[in-house]
């Protein structure tokens, strides 16, 4: 699984359309495992995204407590990116509506604008 990010319209952020944010996806599906997330991990490959994946769009919370290093979050209602944020370890805490929410490796969603359509697509 990977996972895209495609510009509302034709932007200088991308080269030709859509961009790879990650080629390795993990999908948090169970309770188990989005109450774990990052947590206890030391680190994360650069094109690693975890994705949490919800039935509906409300607000949902992430902590930092037990995370090691610096991530970017997006959430995203109904593909559509709502909200872009660096959390930092250990202190970070952050809440938006969404149905989905991204984990990346921090600087990973720079080119990540609200309004931009992440899409996660099988291999």
């Amino acid at each position: 699984m990977r996972l895209v990010c495609e510009p509302v319209a034709d932007d200088s952020r991308f080269d030709g359309g859509a961009t790879v944010l990650a080629r390795e996806v993990d999908v948090a599906d169970s309770i188990v495992s989005q109450a774990r997330g990052l947590m206890f991990r030391r680190s994360v490959p650069d094109d690693y995204a975890l994705a949490f994946t919800f039935g509906s769009a409300k607000p949902r919370d992430l902590h930092m407590l037990f995370v090691f290093f610096p991530i970017d979050a997006v959430w995203v209602v109904d593909g559509v990116v709502q909200r872009i944020e660096r959390l930092h370890p250990w202190r970070s805490f952050a809440r938006e509506r969404a149905d989905l929410i991204v984990e990346l490796p921090a600087g990973a969603a720079d080119v990540v604008d609200p309004g931009d359509r992440l899409v996660l697509e099988s291999d």
